[in-house]
């Protein structure tokens, strides 16, 4: 295999969709009165639920108004006064609230549009086992996409480590996880959008219809319009996953696997092929997921380092239950080929939604903790595969040395997805 293939990295991932609309604070007393099939509120509990976000980096700012939408018109309904008014209010779209810097936010002038489909009356997912497509609202959760898709056997075929995400949100960033390298981001397993424009039209979109506004809006970060409905690619499910860890103390061997398993095509080959970065001691599992047992957690202390940086790369492996011996021969077969220390092989099996569904488990343990409700300062990058050993000198040798607990991620990706 090729080993040289051009290669980018990303770290972290992020969601939220946002639109700005330039009009008036005079015509807000319009708001009210805008016909919609949902309803408008002005309490201040539902205006404090949507002042903040993930990242917490703002201060919160109430806005004047929220709109539970229940379709795509009623979107469009609040779009068009504010875009036909004399003077200007903003409009924001906001799903489940991951952004990171106020993105979703419109200020106390504004409305917010409250997407989330469990807090409104939109459509729930429309499954065509036969054409391989799921259409969702823009507001549902991706977790929601699964739970439904699974009733057919079928499954959206790229992800976001965290499920709890709404559709739109995602697909207005790239939506990026460890089956990028061979689907490309979520972006790239869309067949047709929904969209809201800054002028309040509903339009259909696709590689064949309305072609720029369906690629300016796939990754357009909400400048483009509203994403009400997304047709979702889908594939058979499997039943479970062999998820494996394993370390490495040289950046340069680490990213050569990584690069490696991401080149590789047809039927032999992992499924899913993510990393971290490990900067101080501590446990192999991290805040993301439940990999080990409490009962019998791994040390990074069992494992040489020398006391420098420890870099984690992730494998899986999806089959049936009646593969199983098929898929244990390919998991030899592709780990004979990595260069990790041998000593670190860690291995879970567990059901294809859990791994999945792997960091909301995190999430409740920290809300428990109080630790989930924070600021996150996250950042997303990124790097050309030439200054990545550049990277890891200046910042994961350099910047960070053991100053973070974080989580640092490596998502190997092909350029040509």
């Amino acid at each position: 295999m090729n080993r040289e293939m051009t290669s980018s990295f990303l770290l972290v991932t992020f969601a939220i969709c946002e639109l700005i609309i330039a009009v008036g604070p005079s015509e807000l007393l319009r708001i009210g009165a805008i016909d919609v099939d949902g309803h408008f509120t002005f309490h201040p509990s539902d205006l404090s639920s949507v002042s903040s976000d993930f990242g917490m980096l703002k201060s919160p700012e109430e806005p004047l108004a929220v709109l539970h939408p229940s379709s795509a018109e009623d979107v469009a309904r609040l779009v068009r006064t504010a875009y036909s008014s004399a003077t200007a209010f903003p409009v924001s779209a906001r799903g489940h609230g991951h952004s990171i810097n106020g993105q979703a936010a419109v200020g106390r002038n504004g409305v917010v549009v409250e997407m989330n489909h469990r807090k409104t009356g939109t459509p729930d997912p429309l499954v065509r086992p036969e054409e391989m497509y799921v259409d969702v609202w823009g507001g549902e959760l991706w977790i929601d996409v699964l739970k439904k898709t699974l009733e057919h056997g079928l499954s959206p075929k790229s992800w976001t480590d965290y499920l709890y995400l709404s559709v739109g949100g995602t697909l207005s960033n790239a939506g990026i996880s460890g089956q990028a390298f061979h689907h490309g981001p979520q972006i790239s397993n869309v067949l047709e959008l929904d969209v809201v424009t800054g002028k309040g039209e509903v339009m259909r979109c696709s590689e064949d219809e309305n072609t720029r506004l369906f690629h300016g809006v796939l990754g357009g970060l909400g400048q483009f319009g509203i994403i009400t409905r997304a047709r979702i690619s889908l594939e058979p499910a499997p039943q479970r996953v062999r998820w494996i860890r394993v370390l490495y103390s040289s950046f340069k061997v680490f990213t050569e696997d990584q690069e490696y398993l991401i080149s590789m095509h047809g039927q032999l080959k992992f499924d899913y092929v993510e990393g971290f970065v490990i900067v101080d001691e501590g446990l192999v599992n991290n805040w993301r997921s439940s990999f080990f047992s409490p009962r019998n957690p791994v040390k990074i202390s069992s494992v040489s380092s020398n006391g420098s940086v420890l870099y984690c790369l992730e494998i899986t492996k999806n089959y049936h239950d009646s593969d199983s011996d098929t898929a244990d021969q390919e998991v030899e077969i592709l780990m004979k080929k990595l260069n990790f220390i041998p000593t670190s092989v860690f291995t879970t099996d567990l059901q294809y939604v859990d791994f999945l569904d792997r960091v909301h488990k995190a999430e409740l343990k920290l809300r428990s903790k109080n630790l989930w409700e924070v600021p996150h300062p996250w950042l997303n990058l990124f790097v050309p595969k030439s200054r990545i050993s550049d990277f890891d000198k200046g910042v994961f040798k350099g910047i960070l040395g053991n100053k973070t607990s974080g989580p640092i991620l490596i998502y190997p990706m092909n350029k040509d997805k």
